[in-house]
């Protein structure tokens, strides 16, 4: 359900940015989403299609560049992509970890007219 205030966010930012740079139309929104970020893109979407009715992103699209889990391990730094839900580290069987990429969720950039 966070998805809702998100979408919102991510249209505020839009519409601010469109107005600042005097356009009249948004035709693209790229957006960046973490895997592990959870926000679900599809909800995202649906709550954007409501969101942009009778405004200036009303015929924009969002495009989504996902990012994929990437942990790093603190004993041995290797940094890898988890397999499963079983984060243990590839090399050093380690269980200390930091996640360096995943978590992002925000707008890349935006097309205007």
């Amino acid at each position: 359900m966070h998805e809702l205030a998100i979408t919102q966010n991510i249209l505020d930012i839009v519409l601010n940015e469109a107005k600042s740079a005097q356009a009249n139309k948004v035709t693209k929104i790229n957006l960046v989403i973490g895997e592990l970020s959870g926000t679900v893109s599809d909800c995202v979407q649906f709550y954007f299609d409501f969101f942009k009715k009778g405004n200036a992103a009303e015929e924009a699209t969002l495009d989504f560049k996902l990012v994929p889990a990437e942990l790093r391990c603190r004993d041995c730094l290797t940094a890898f992509k988890p397999k499963d839900s079983a984060w243990i580290c590839p090399n050093c069987k380690g269980t200390s970890l930091d996640v360096i990429a995943g978590r992002e969720c925000y707008v890349e950039s935006i097309e205007v007219e």
